[in-house]
């Protein structure tokens, strides 16, 4: 088998009235078994990327999955960065796509097989408000679901106003009175808070008992981040911005955080991840793949938590959209977990039909706010 095309494809959707940009990776073979990935960064420059990188790729056999990662992560002397790493994650989730569809089983099965039938996963609690937090909150448990994440912040910048604290403490005080204590309630913070700030918050957060303090100050600093978990009872979790496993060395050995969240699309992809995971097992660290993107995030991550030790907990992937955009058994949610997918490869392939229907948006929400900060989650939607 021998691989004839490699093709990235924009795409964008609208689930909430806001539009959302998207990078599909379609991979072609000389016997008609196509695979599918996900590039999904942000810049369109990923694309870009991915039909570069496919140049490299034409004529070689796609089952020699490491050896082609290892290829284009060495292509450029300077090495990495997320338009690099999100265009070789893109084409490796296709690459086992392929190989799981030529030997007739579901990725996982490639991968040491699965340890667990189900995936655990976990829904919102955000909103502007504590009554809109806690209104999200239930729908989203009666779903069915027993895990909800919200990040309960609005301002900008890294030194939170005293009001914005308040409100703050406010929302998670109220989601937990009203879902109650068996319900795990994740506290998210996108890196933005100062260290003094993140650990009298946390302290003052720690009543309603959070299952992990994600990201509590900006992942770039490890001094910090050890400085809030000293202070701070509450577990922290952090990954989602980290790419590759060297990324990962020093925060692992040094013991700061419960749980990581490396990004399949963004980290290296499935084959990167699993790696990933198995240094984290090896410091008694929980995984849980971070998975704000689009229906292929998804589907590749639960191929990885299925045959993963110290797997926790699964991000997101509750989309209605997905079943229109995709061919297959997209798992659906129930009673807070995902199915695993049954079929070879992946288990779903993209809808062309779709894709040519919802083109790349020069008007899709931008990924900062007009004066060049972050924006918050609620104005974003972002998870």
């Amino acid at each position: 088998m021998k691989i004839t095309k490699v093709t990235a494809i924009p795409a964008s959707s609208s689930p909430r009235g806001q539009a959302r940009n998207y990078v599909f990776v379609k991979i072609e073979t000389d016997e008609g078994i196509t695979g599918w990935g996900e590039a999904t960064a942000g810049p369109l420059a990923v694309a870009t990327m991915v039909d570069e990188f496919g140049e490299v790729l034409i004529g070689k056999d796609p089952h020699r999955i490491e050896q082609h990662w290892q290829t284009l992560y060495h292509h450029f002397h300077v090495r990495g960065g997320v338009v690099q790493l999100s265009a070789i994650s893109g084409i490796e989730i296709a690459l086992w796509d392929i190989k799981g569809q030529a030997l007739g089983v579901p990725v996982y099965e490639l991968l040491g097989g699965k340890m667990r039938e189900n995936i655990w996963c976990y829904g919102r609690w955000d909103g502007l408000t504590p009554e809109l937090a806690v209104e999200n909150a239930l729908r989203h448990t009666e779903q069915g679901l027993t895990a909800l994440k919200g990040d309960p912040f609005d301002h900008r910048g890294l030194f939170i106003p005293i009001q914005a604290e308040r409100v703050a403490i406010q929302k998670l005080e109220a989601v937990r009175e009203a879902v109650g204590d068996d319900v795990e309630l994740l506290v998210e913070v996108h890196g933005r808070l100062a260290p003094a700030d993140a650990i009298r918050i946390g302290n003052a957060m720690e009543p309603y008992r959070p299952f992990v303090y994600e990201e509590p100050v900006p992942p770039q600093n490890l001094d910090a981040l050890a400085r809030v978990a000293e202070q701070v009872n509450i577990p922290l979790a952090t990954g989602e911005r980290h790419l590759t496993k060297w990324d990962y060395t020093e925060l692992l050995a040094r013991q700061i955080v419960k749980m990581i969240q490396p990004d399949i699309v963004q980290a290296g992809g499935i084959l990167e991840l699993k790696k990933i995971a198995a240094m984290a097992e090896a410091h008694y660290v929980g995984f849980q793949p971070h998975n704000p993107y689009g229906p292929f995030c998804t589907i590749a991550s639960l191929h990885v938590d299925a045959c993963t030790p110290n797997f926790m907990i699964q991000e997101g992937g509750i989309h209605p959209w997905f079943q229109d955009a995709t061919i297959g058994d997209f798992p659906v949610q129930k009673d807070g977990y995902l199915p695993l997918p049954t079929a070879p490869g992946l288990g779903v392939a993209m809808n062309e039909d779709w894709l040519a229907a919802n083109p790349w948006r020069a008007d899709a929400a931008p990924w900062r706010a007009p004066d060049g900060t972050v924006p918050s989650l609620q104005e974003t939607n972002w998870s």
